[in-house]
């Protein structure tokens, strides 16, 4: 990262206190969850599983679970890294309103970042797709592994989703877990899978405020997904300047006022550090005081 990329980015948070944010899978990637695309917008891997496919394949569910029985612990033990830190610090200064992330990790929550709509969901629980029981996702897992022993000490490589690349290709004797409460209910993570729509009154927040904020940071993000492409194309039509951290092109590329291509925690760091110097102590804490209120 050149300190002039570091200097546009932190000129561009000291003009705008209103920002809404928007982040991905490379938000992730130093806390050790791999992203989805290369930096030409490409998947690096198979795309993940389906909703469709989920839900219409019995063989489908067997596979995903034992995937993820095995590669979730990623997820599960994966800690915030600079760049969550770094954002949780704006909102506490007062210049973030709001964060809307496409990951469905909880490591913003985890770093301290409260106004947070997490568009996908979060992994950690699991909903019985016929009554709606919930489920934490662990105590699934627990069950899961007690059902089928034979899996949970084998190692893979882990995708970005807490799925993991086993060498099996037969999946017909993983056991599934049905609901206890209505019987026969399919158990599925509470996240938005390919295919599916994310619920409306989650994209109905986030645009409203898309239209209170005053400028749009991407980060971490190829927005080569609609779900947050179209927040992109909203802030353009609505006329608002947008800046971008991310390695490799995005969909939105041509819409961007700024671009960096550099790692988004040390970015983030340095422009921070940059604002914090530019700004008075004094105004900073008065900023902080309004956004905890």
């Amino acid at each position: 990262m050149s300190d002039s990329s570091a200097s546009s980015l932190a000129t561009f948070l000291s003009r705008h206190s209103r920002l809404f944010v928007l982040t991905g899978a490379g938000m992730s990637t130093d806390s050790g969850i791999p992203d989805y695309r290369d930096e030409q917008g490409a998947w690096k891997r198979s795309p993940p599983m389906t909703h469709q496919a989920f839900m219409h394949s019995d063989t489908a569910r067997r596979r995903y679970w034992a995937r993820s029985l095995v590669g979730f612990q990623a997820l599960s033990e994966a800690r915030p890294g600079r760049a969550h830190r770094a954002l949780a610090a704006l909102e506490r200064a007062g210049r973030i309103e709001q964060l809307v992330t496409q990951n469905v990790d909880g490591l913003h929550q985890r770093a301290g970042s409260r106004r947070v709509i997490d568009l996908h969901g979060q992994a950690d629980v699991v909903r019985c797709m016929h009554c709606g029981a919930t489920q934490m996702r662990h105590a699934v897992h627990a069950a899961l592994a007690r059902l089928n022993p034979q899996w949970t000490g084998l190692e893979a490589s882990v995708g970005p989703d807490g799925d993991a690349d086993l060498a099996h290709d037969d999946f017909g004797d993983f056991s599934l877990l049905s609901c206890a409460r209505c019987g026969d209910g399919i158990f599925k993570p509470d996240v938005v899978f390919f295919g599916d729509s994310v619920p409306r009154p989650r994209v109905d927040a986030a645009f409203a405020a898309l239209e209170r904020a005053d400028a749009v940071l991407v980060v971490g993000s190829s927005l080569m997904v609609y779900s947050g492409y179209r927040f992109a194309r909203r802030a353009a039509e609505l006329g608002k300047p947008m800046a971008c951290i991310n390695m490799g092109r995005t969909r939105a590329d041509a819409l961007f006022s700024l671009k960096v291509e550099a790692s988004a925690g040390e970015t983030l760091d340095v422009a921070l550090r940059s604002l914090e110097a530019a700004i008075p102590a004094e105004k900073l804490a008065s900023q902080a005081l309004r956004a905890s209120t």
